[in-house]
């Protein structure tokens, strides 16, 4: 306890007593009576051969329950262990090699190290650090290639996280790292650690191949990367369709079923090989299991065919779209609740251009804004 905050009242004996109070403060000033604690209390890492000088190998980790004047900054220092000077020791507890190791000179190495705090007098405490000297990568690292969608309204593309690289590597301590080719960094980010695929606002429609490679410290592999951005027409919104399905989450709609589905559809619903199907949103269906996925049809001549005319299409080709995924439900208008009676339900779409949804896969990613329905009866 730092301290402690006290209200003393005196109290005279007269008729009426009369009385007055203070607070007293009382500060409870640190003793350093506590020494730096080591977490974990001892250390394991490795290094690969052949690693370059000046390589991290370990960051240390200490707290002190002192106040902190009593304790950091810590003062580090390798007390045995490190007679050939193989290693160092940086003030911030980073362990980084001095030397390219040899696996055939030496396979471990064991330091113990010492921290020391900043009180008068200082305290110490100790650990010990062994450190495996294992062979260099002799695999290479394998990566997944990654297509990515995104629609979008027009010119309206926020930017944010579309996807994520998946990359292995059969060598269990080598670190992935990823990196993204100069030229495209002006649209487009790759986070150096997790391989997540960042882009920037305003993507214009259109199709982009990412330089993208994964390297293991030796080895460096190159990844497809595709991106496709379609912008949406205010016109698509005007003639959407919505098909629901059931017991189905987007990940695994993207994952596992969006190609196929797609070219079951477009053979469903397309009049002519030159027309156009647009996936527009997948949106999951609060508080149920159920998926919506919107999309429109575009002529070759650059009109939309009606919903009534796609709803007619897809009833007739219903069991055949059941082939590739179950169907709840195919949607023109969501009047569910309302009771229009001998009234007309008018529904209007909207969509948040700002509220993007990212499904992502292995292999596939889907980027999609949050769309909502508004429904009313009309007379």
């Amino acid at each position: 306890i730092s301290g402690y905050s006290l209200v003393v009242q005196a109290r005279d004996s007269g008729t009426p007593p009369l009385s007055s109070s203070v607070t007293v403060n009382v500060d409870i000033s640190d003793v350093n009576d506590n020494s730096p604690v080591f977490t974990p209390a001892n250390y394991t890492a490795v290094i690969q051969e052949n690693k370059p000088v000046g390589t991290s190998i370990l960051q240390l980790v200490v707290t002190d329950k002192d106040s902190f004047h009593n304790g950091p900054p810590f003062t580090f220092t390798i007390l045995t262990g490190n007679e050939e000077e193989e290693f160092t020791l940086d003030p911030h507890g980073v362990l980084r090699s001095a030397v390219i190791f040899k696996h055939m000179v030496a396979t471990e190495y064991v330091l113990c190290v010492q921290a020391k705090d900043s009180g008068k007098p200082q305290q110490v405490s100790h650990t010990y650090v062994q450190v495996r000297v294992i062979e260099e990568s002799i695999h290479k690292p394998t990566a997944i290639p990654l297509e990515i969608f995104i629609v979008t309204m027009e010119d309206d593309f926020p930017g944010g996280v579309i996807g994520k690289i998946h990359a292995t590597d059969q060598d269990v301590y080598d670190v992935l790292t990823y990196t993204l080719k100069s030229e495209q960094k002006s649209l487009f980010k790759v986070n150096s650690h997790d391989g997540k695929i960042i882009a920037l606002g305003g993507l214009d429609n259109g199709k982009y191949v990412l330089n993208v490679s994964v390297s293991d410290g030796r080895f460096q592999v190159p990844i497809d990367v595709v991106v496709h951005v379609e912008q949406l027409l205010q016109e698509m919104l005007q003639n959407t369709v919505t098909i629901r399905f059931e017991n189905v989450s987007p990940e695994d709609f993207v994952g596992l079923h969006m190609h196929g589905f797609r070219r079951t559809l477009r053979n469903a619903v397309l009049s002519q090989k030159q027309d156009s199907l647009h996936i527009i949103s997948i949106q999951p269906v609060a508080g149920s299991s159920q998926l919506d996925m919107l999309f429109a049809v575009q002529m070759h001549n650059s009109g939309f065919y009606k919903p009534a005319y796609l709803i007619q299409k897809l009833t007739n080709a219903r069991r055949h779209l059941e082939n590739v995924i179950r169907i709840s439900a195919i949607l023109e208008k969501n009047c569910s609740g309302l009771d229009c009676q001998e009234q007309h339900c008018e529904q209007s779409l909207s969509i948040d251009s700002h509220s993007l949804m990212t499904y992502s896969t292995a292999r596939i990613s889907f980027v999609c804004p949050r769309f909502y329905r508004n429904v009313r009866c009309m007379c």
